[in-house]
């Protein structure tokens, strides 16, 4: 029996965290949740997650410098980006530095998943490095 892939939620806000958790588990994939992007990067979770949903907004590193980091130390997860203060200039760069979502807070369920499913294909259910 092949494991569900890991998708990883980085959000400071309590519900959003847990709604996403609860949305990504009825689509039957495992779901796990960070309150910073710092408590992801020392979870031991960045290679076993198969996709990362993250806020842009956030105390300490923002999803921004955490997609930064991710790249600088070598790893190509796929991220959907989540904010409550939409920016068109950022939304662009963050697209062209592959992220393969940007949502704008409170985010469109269907629209969720459909940039899960290209994330998922994007990396053909592989994690990590």
């Amino acid at each position: 029996m092949q494991q569900a892939p890991m998708i990883s939620i980085v959000d400071d806000d309590f519900s959003v965290r847990e709604a996403a958790k609860c949305l990504i588990r009825s689509l039957g994939y495992d779901a796990m949740t960070f309150s910073s992007a710092e408590e992801f990067l020392e979870s031991g979770r960045v290679q076993t997650t198969a996709c990362l949903i993250s806020d842009i907004h956030m105390p300490g590193l923002s999803g921004v410098e955490l997609q930064e980091r991710l790249i600088t130390n070598g790893y190509c997860l796929p991220i959907i980006f989540v904010t409550a203060y939409p920016d068109e200039k950022l939304r662009g760069r963050l697209l062209r530095g592959g992220a393969i979502g940007y949502l704008s807070k409170p985010f469109n369920e269907d629209r969720l998943i459909e940039c899960l499913g290209t994330a998922l294909k994007h990396c053909d259910g592989s994690a990590g490095l």
